[in-house]
């Protein structure tokens, strides 16, 4: 898989960002809300279109612990969730932690429902 760091400008500092994955199709809004909130805050990001490589969605399901909803997203190898998932990180003021490059991602990953 390819590793793509990022140093990333935050309040004039320089930051190495995290490995960030997302598992995507097109016209899905909420890989587009993912990958809006994402890009606004100046991450790049690996894509994973699985319209283009459907042979990788077994892939995404067996890192994702089961789940089968696009968007999926990963920082750092660890499994954030999806979209809404992702609003809520933001939302309470944990997702920009967890794009640092060392940060750990604790409580993350959630088990297939």
């Amino acid at each position: 898989m390819i590793a793509v760091l990022q140093l990333h400008d935050v309040a004039g500092s320089r930051c190495l960002m995290a490995r960030v994955e997302i598992y995507t199709t097109p016209m899905c809004p909420y890989c587009v809300r993912a990958k809006r909130l994402l890009s606004s805050k100046g991450v790049e990001f690996i894509e994973i279109d699985l319209w283009q490589f459907p042979a990788r969605r077994e892939e995404m399901i067996a890192r994702a612990q089961g789940r089968r909803t696009v968007p999926q997203v990963f920082v750092n190898g660890q499994s954030l969730g999806g979209s809404d998932d992702l609003q809520a990180l933001e939302a309470a003021g944990r997702l920009d932690p967890l794009l640092s490059r060392n940060a750990a991602v604790p409580g993350a990953v959630r088990r297939a429902e």
